[in-house]
This record gives structure tokens, sequence and C-alpha cells, in this order.
């Protein structure tokens, strides 16, 4: 899941389905007590019918954690009042170097890059729904400053912010394809 609504729609097609469930979030789901080898079976089946996937060890769960908390991060308005190595170890308790190679591993790119498309993808929101400045977006997506912003979105769209803002089409990616 990715986000709420993917929740949404998982909860329900999983309350459907007969699943006592107690809490969704991203990358967890607390049943409200313990489902059998049966129920398990059904539920890989109800989840990868619609479209989703249990992650089951360990590093792909911490990868799903990372994503977590930089998607907070970027798209629900959290900021950063420490270094993003910084912020990541803190929340999930392992040292940064961890949590670079085993990102680097399971997703074939960086944290950071990860991090850097996630607000590129994010600023692309913004600039479509109109209601900021550049300068606004980039201070709100904790660019230095404007300037650094356009030179990166430019960098990883090929046009500035204000060139896409002009052609106003969506050349946004949905952020679970990122």
């Amino acid at each position: 899941m990715v986000c709420k609504h993917c929740g949404e729609v998982l909860e329900a097609k999983l309350v459907d389905a007969g699943f006592p469930i107690k809490h969704i979030e991203l990358g967890r789901i607390e049943f409200a007590r313990p489902i059998d080898e049966e129920e398990l079976t059904e539920l890989w089946e109800v989840v990868h019918q619609n479209g989703f996937e249990i992650v089951s060890d360990r590093s792909s769960q911490l990868v799903e954690q990372i994503k977590h908390l930089i998607i907070g991060l970027i798209h629900h308005g959290k900021r950063l009042d420490t270094t993003l190595s910084q912020y990541l170890s803190d929340r999930l308790h392992k040292e940064y170097q961890h949590l670079s190679r085993l990102f680097s591993d399971v997703e074939g790119k960086s944290i950071e890059r990860f991090y850097i498309l996630q607000k590129i993808e994010r600023a692309k929101e913004l600039i479509v729904y109109g209601e900021q400045t550049m300068a606004e977006i980039a201070y709100r997506l904790d660019y230095s400053s404007q300037q650094h912003f356009s030179r990166q979105f430019k960098k990883e769209t090929g046009l500035t912010p204000s060139h896409f803002r002009d052609i106003k089409e969506n050349k946004r990616i949905s952020i679970d394809r990122i």
C-alpha cells in the first residue's frame, strides 16, 4: 500500500472476505485474532487479486518502512529537523549505512535518489494544483532555495518548473511506480 486510499480499499476487500482487521496502515496489517494457515492462503489470494503484495521477509519490510517514512515527509507535510539519514536512523533504530545498503540492494536505487524522485513528483502535483508560488513549493519541499529546486526539477524532468506549469500536461508518475 502506498497511499491512504490503497489501505482503505484493501481493508474493505479483507473485511468483505471475513478477515478480522484490527488496524491497517502502510506496510502493516494487524488482525483482531490470529489467523490460521487456511486463512493465510486466502489472505494471499485476496491481496494479490487486488493488485497488492504481502511483504514477509524482514529486509523488504524495512525497505517498505523507509519508503513510508519518506512518503510521509514529502506527501504528508512533515518537515525534517535533521538530515534524512539521521531521521531514518532515529525512526528505524538502525545504522544509516545498513539502511542505505539494504535499500539499494532491494530497490536498485539509493535512498537519496528515491527521496529526490518523491520530491519531484510532489512538486509536479503542487505545480499542477496552481495554488502556490514556486518559492512556496521549494520551501514546502525543504529545498535550500528556489534556484536549487528549479535546477533539480529541470535535471529530473527536462523542464523548468515554470515551463512544466505552462504546458499544463499531467506529467506525474504515481508514487507507487517510482
